[in-house]
């Protein structure tokens, strides 16, 4: 458990700070441009990058020790943050806030790919789980995750914030270096112990093994539908991803915004810690599916009216609810996967997963843009929907989290009912009380 503290720690700073700069700069881009669409198509590239990456990643991780991994990705990391700042500092900065012009794209593109080499890191990062730590020890080990990624998250959003609305862009460029240079030295010496890879037969081959993904999730009865309930969870997240930054904008300063968010990253810490001492229980599918519910009630309620209590207690129970969602998934597939096909696996599930959330941000960004917000805010929405959604200049937005809220709330209870719902939980319950 020491040796998996060690790598959880350099994981969670080193994508934390390649995280700090894309934070610093959709606040900044947003604050210069006051457009959810350009935010939309941010974190809509950025998912599509997650989706078509996803895989490769997983295989990847299969091929190479898990060491090895991590070193190439946070030596990729550090080229395209070198790239990306070179790009800012020395373009004009009006450029940089325009979509149509190639400075957003020369710059924003290398900062995409800095961040997506974090999901390289997590997928290594889940795997060394089951190398390090004993199987009934998994859940609470996925819960330290949640622990570590929440210190992050404050970390993040209360210094880009504070960074932003105090210092600019150049100051969130230099910490993100400072802090991934720091991050590389360290790893050189974190140990995974890691004698020999079991490879596939095929897989020394194979760039991108879909093939060898499928078959391990087959073997599996219900491992399917397990990744298809946990894509519920990114299509919040895509709604999350374009309207919580401008909502919160709109409610509060840059740099109070900031210490909001850090604020409310201490439910994630309170739910990892609870499941690190905790664990999920004996059915931790049926934990993961509660919480999706849990989550659609909060994206329901907490903007019915622009009252920022309400709003900052609705973040904080979704931010203590995620690391129970997170959690289920990740302990899932440890359990019913065999060690040499995890990568693959995680990389899959990461990869249909994330494939929902650019489809939810393309969507709900451009409607919310157009359609929603515009109609909202004419006399004849406000005489419709005012009694639901009170007065106030977001509540277009307000009205978008409600829609989203109520079809995940719709597709988690129909989970329940599925047959694959009931045959997965058994295939885990042999599982964990088998050997190793």
């Amino acid at each position: 458990m020491k040796r998996f503290l060690q790598v959880l720690i350099n994981v969670a700073v080193a994508n934390t700070s390649a995280y700090l700069l894309w934070s610093a700069f959709s606040f900044w881009i947003y604050l210069e441009t006051k457009s959810v669409l350009v935010l939309s198509v941010l974190s809509g590239t950025y998912m599509l990058l997650v989706t078509i990456s996803s895989m490769l990643f997983g295989t990847i991780v299969d091929k190479h020790k898990k060491k090895k991994v991590m070193m190439g990705a946070s030596v990729s990391t550090m080229v395209f943050l070198l790239l990306a700042s070179a790009i800012f500092l020395f373009s004009d900065k009006g450029h940089i806030a325009n979509m149509k012009s190639p400075a957003f794209w020369l710059f924003s593109f290398p900062l995409l790919l800095s961040a997506l080499t974090g999901n390289l890191r997590a997928i290594a990062l889940s795997t060394t789980v089951s190398i390090l730590v004993p199987k009934q020890d998994y859940a609470r080990a996925n819960g330290l995750i949640g622990t570590i990624q929440g210190f992050g998250m404050i970390a993040n959003t209360v210094f880009s914030g504070l960074i932003i609305g105090y210092m600019g862009m150049e100051w969130a460029i230099f910490i993100t270096l400072l802090l991934s240079t720091a991050t590389l030295i360290h790893l050189f010496f974190v140990s995974i112990p890691e004698e020999q890879i079991v490879h596939d037969s095929h897989l020394q081959n194979s760039h991108v093994d879909f093939r060898g993904a499928l078959r391990a999730i087959h073997i599996v009865p219900g491992l399917m539908a397990l990744i298809f309930f946990t894509t519920f969870n990114n299509f919040i997240g895509g709604v999350f991803g374009v309207l919580l930054d401008p909502y919160g904008l709109a409610l509060f300063p840059v740099e109070v915004w900031g210490i909001i968010l850090g604020f409310v990253g201490t439910g994630f810490i309170i739910g990892g810690l609870f499941i690190g001492k905790k664990g999920l229980g004996k059915k931790p599918l049926r934990s993961l599916l509660l919480g999706y519910i849990f989550i659609s009630l909060i994206c329901i309620l907490f903007t019915l009216r622009e009252g920022s209590i309400v709003f900052v207690g609705g973040m904080f129970l979704y931010m203590l609810v995620v690391p129970i969602v997170e959690a289920g998934e990740q302990t899932i597939i440890q359990t019913v996967v065999p060690k040499r096909k995890q990568g693959r696996v995680f990389g899959f599930a990461q990869t249909v997963e994330a494939g929902v959330t650019p489809i939810s941000i393309f969507i709900i960004g451009p409607l919310a843009q157009s359609i929603i917000i515009p109609y909202v805010e004419c006399d004849t929405g406000k005489q419709t929907l005012g009694w639901l959604l009170g007065e106030g200049e977001a509540r277009g937005i307000a009205l978008t989290f409600v829609i989203a809220g109520a079809f995940m709330l719709l597709l988690s209870i129909l989970a329940f009912r599925t047959k694959a719902y009931h045959i997965l939980s058994e295939s885990y319950t042999r599982n964990i009380d088998s050997k190793e």
